[in-house]
């Protein structure tokens, strides 16, 4: 039996009906499959994702908002539950399907960098950090720990503060450090004003985790500051002593 009906795709209905967001997002699987990522604008890759969990919802707009909020789709991802939930229209299962997203995209990038030598693999480890820190609205504070050749053996975030400053515990670091038995560290904090130059308070709280590595044989190979404009590592600057 046949229908007079075109096909879904070639009249999909009034723009927002039901049948017109189906066969949207069903040209968006299509162009998915056979052009990847670099098919789309980055909006669209938000539209999808929310379309997901808000089936019955029309997700352009919203998406094209949150990128225009959040200044692209980095920072859109990195962004907090808190932060995403004050933008109207957006509800908790967007919000988790969003962080679901940031946690795996994050996730892949510390395995590229997890159980192969870091100073080996230097481009991998600022991907993943810029990735997981660069566009955060508050400093945090996070270490990496290495073993003897210099394997990334765990990254933890150590402390979280406010936008212009986090507490940092020298004692709880080489505590740490000696549990996970790191005999080295990589430091990282972010910078939210987008400066990732070190301040005075950054040099003098390296100095002291140096000095309290140094008696246990645990090195302070390097300390990098993250903003979304770079980075700044304290070895190639001379602030390492």
């Amino acid at each position: 039996m046949f229908s007079d009906r075109p096909p879904l795709g070639f009249d999909d209905g009034p723009l927002g009906s039901p049948d017109h967001r189906v066969g949207h997002r069903a040209r968006m699987r299509a162009r998915m499959m056979e052009g990847g990522a670099d098919a789309f604008h980055d909006y669209e890759l938000v539209e999808y994702v929310l379309s997901l969990v808000t089936p019955r919802r029309h997700t352009k707009p919203l998406a094209k908002q949150l990128i225009t909020e959040f200044g692209g789709l980095p920072g859109l991802l990195a962004a907090s539950p808190a932060e995403l939930s004050r933008v109207p229209g957006l509800g908790e299962t967007g919000i988790a399907a969003l962080k679901f997203v940031h946690a795996a995209a994050v996730r892949s990038l510390r395995a590229n960098v997890t159980g192969r030598p870091v100073l080996s693999s230097w481009q991998a480890v600022l991907d993943y950090l810029h990735a997981d820190m660069a566009h955060r609205a508050t400093e945090a504070f996070q270490v990496l720990f290495l073993n003897a050749r210099n394997t990334l053996i765990r990254a933890e975030t150590a402390s979280e503060g406010t936008v212009d400053h986090t507490p940092v515990f020298v004692r709880e670091i080489i505590r740490r450090a000696l549990e996970l038995n790191a005999t080295a560290l990589i430091l990282v904090h972010n910078h939210p004003s987008g400066d990732p130059r070190p301040s005075r308070d950054d040099i003098a709280m390296t100095d002291l985790v140096v000095e309290a590595g140094r008696h246990l044989g645990i090195t302070v190979h390097d300390h990098i500051v993250i903003s979304d404009s770079g980075h700044a590592s304290f070895k190639a600057l001379g602030f390492l002593r």
